[in-house]
């Protein structure tokens, strides 16, 4: 099973692996955006980085165009 379809058949919070492989990026990509508060939002459990599907979910909503110059 990939790590995408995984994530999405249990817990609602995933690990930044998970999270990339559920918005089809790559994990060095999120941690970037993450560094730079470009990303979608996050949550730290006990000092371990964690998405909620619900915040994937808003942040790519979010960025919904219908134009390219948007």
């Amino acid at each position: 099973m990939d790590d995408a379809r995984e994530a999405r058949a249990g817990s609602p919070f995933l690990n930044t692996k998970q999270a990339a492989a559920w918005l089809s990026l790559s994990a060095r990509t999120l941690e970037k955006m993450r560094v730079r508060g470009r990303g979608p939002r996050y949550r730290k459990h006990g000092g371990v980085v964690r998405y909620h599907i619900a915040d994937l979910e808003s942040w790519s909503t979010g960025r919904a165009r219908t134009r390219t110059s948007q």
